[in-house]
């Protein structure tokens, strides 16, 4: 599984579906399209009404091709380049030369998951009749991703305006059967012989169909939709983890009456609360915050952690909504216009997704960073409220969750580096005409190393809260939390003792939270979670 995917278990269900692009909904694909191809494999076909709408587009192209009239992307050059009128005879030189030009990647690899959804949204946006390609190329483009040839995209090359240019012209490289992909077995391979091997031909670009496959935000777009998938998950964990560290602190749930939550009206907080309040329904533990040590009231990692996960789930909320409206858009430039006009445009800028990119960021790393102060709680004998020194066996000879808590933070820590927006810095690019770009990219790049340790971080909570539930003896924990206590040490992550070698059970947490099997656990008994 690739180490950023939390939600799995979707894609053996998925190998057999069938995505179909241009079947006349409105947004063209929907979000759980992009997963069913990316994740789980779905085999993609092209609907009639999508093969018409090409058709059509490339008609338009052909007879604009023909004029004497120079028409960017058709018979010019690009970019800074695009004063030069190229004569017919040269045309399909110069798309080949576009994507030869362009590949320019560096770096590691970035993952199959991504470039399958690049790939995808990029024909999404083919077939929708605005970008003059011919119908034999998308099919080529289906038929590469159905075939499970991967091309060999890199971390660096996209400013994130005129689209992610570098990952997807290394994309179209391999259309044209040039450069390196993954096949189907997982070894890299010249990209001609993986197309000869499945019988497809490699493609002859014409007018304008080599900038049309570059010119898009489809790799940041596809990685914002598998990080809100993932983060749908993970914000569920988190209020399971923060339900567990009420529980083991002995705090009051009566901080999440739905009435309280009701006179400050943001959806995620109320859904938050609820979340938690399911999760300690029928608890023994909670209400005893005034056995030992009085407390009139919990602190703020506890208490408010409704409304910093409600906060993250309206920004969710707000970036799903960003998502669907790039998902509806066919952003290319030039762009084939309904009435026969080629007109140029800025639609590829990517400011829209790099924005939510960063802002996602922003509430990743405020909830990993809540989530360890719980965990710190858990371990500090002056404010865990009775329960021994870093959880450990025998305080002294064992330094129990010490270490993992320090782990904790150093995630938390990278975190907030991971924080800082992309999306605020522009550097310009080719000869100044590109002079503001949206580094969407990298805003997307960083998020999915956010979401990674976002989920290492919960993971560590998760063991804590866990451990420290079961060393409160004689105290009967909500039904919910004894379904994951009894989840988690199925999966191999070990209850309390004396010290033992600490990564294994760490990672087994980590792979629990990361499957979905925390939330799974708990809506064995709660139900569905919000």
């Amino acid at each position: 599984m690739d180490m950023h995917t939390v939600v799995s278990g979707e894609g053996a269900k998925r190998g057999l579906e069938r995505v179909v692009v241009g079947d006349g909904r409105a947004a063209g694909v929907t979000a759980s399209d992009v997963l069913a191809v990316a994740r789980g494999g779905a085999r993609i076909e092209l609907s009639d009404d999508a093969v018409a709408a090409l058709a059509a587009a490339r008609g338009i192209v052909d007879a604009l091709a023909a004029k004497p009239d120079p028409v960017y992307g058709v018979s010019t050059g690009f970019g800074a380049l695009a004063t030069r009128h190229i004569s017919p005879d040269l045309r399909a030189q110069l798309q080949r030369n576009i994507v030869r030009s362009h590949a320019a990647g560096m770096g590691p690899r970035v993952e199959r998951e991504v470039v399958r959804a690049l790939m995808f949204l990029r024909l999404k946006t083919v077939c929708s009749g605005h970008t003059g390609v011919r119908p034999e190329v998308a099919q080529t483009m289906a038929d590469v991703l159905n075939a499970g040839i991967t091309p060999v995209v890199h971390e660096y090359g996209s400013l994130g305006c005129s689209g992610d240019l570098a990952p997807l012209s290394h994309c179209a490289l391999t259309l044209m059967g040039e450069g390196d992909a993954e096949g189907p077995d997982g070894s890299v391979r010249p990209a001609g012989e993986l197309l000869a091997e499945h019988g497809i031909a490699p493609v002859e670009l014409r007018e304008k169909e080599g900038l049309a496959l570059l010119n898009g935000t489809d790799g940041m777009l596809g990685m914002l939709i598998m990080a809100l998938a993932d983060l749908d998950t993970l914000y569920k964990s988190a209020d399971i983890t923060a339900a567990l560290t009420m529980e083991a602190l002995l705090g009051t749930d009566k901080v999440l009456a739905p009435e309280l939550h009701a006179i400050r009206p943001h959806p995620g907080q109320a859904a938050s609360a609820a979340n938690m309040a399911a999760v300690l329904k029928g608890s023994g533990l909670t209400g005893h915050h005034q056995d030992d040590a009085p407390r009139v009231q919990d602190a703020y990692s506890v208490r408010c952690a409704p409304q910093v996960a409600g906060a993250g789930r309206d920004t969710m909320a707000h970036a799903g909504l960003v998502a669907e409206r790039e998902l509806a858009a066919a952003v290319d430039n030039p762009v084939v216009l309904p009435d026969g006009r080629v007109e140029s445009n800025g639609n590829f800028h990517g400011a829209p997704v790099a924005y939510v990119l960063d802002f996602l960021a922003v509430a990743v790393a405020d909830l990993g960073s809540i989530a360890e102060r719980r965990t710190d709680r858990l371990l500090d004998k002056n404010r865990s409220h009775g329960l021994p020194p870093f959880l450990a066996d025998d305080a002294g000879v064992d330094s129990g969750l010490m270490i993992a808590q320090y782990t904790q933070a150093a995630l938390v820590s990278e975190l907030k580096r991971l924080a800082v927006p992309a999306s605020a810095d522009s550097i310009p690019s080719s000869a100044m005409q590109e002079d503001h770009v949206s580094m969407g990219w990298s805003a997307a790049r960083k998020l999915r190393t956010a979401v990674d340790n976002l989920t290492r971080v919960i993971a560590v909570e998760l063991y804590a809260a866990t451990r420290a539930i079961q060393l409160r003896e004689g105290l009967t924990p909500a039904p919910a939390s004894q379904a994951v206590i009894e989840a988690v040490r199925a999966a191999g992550v070990e209850g309390p003792g004396p010290d033992r070698y600490l990564a294994p059970d760490l990672a087994a947490a980590d792979a629990f939270v990361r499957a979905g099997h925390l939330v799974a656990a708990a809506e064995t008994v709660t139900g569905p979670l919000r």
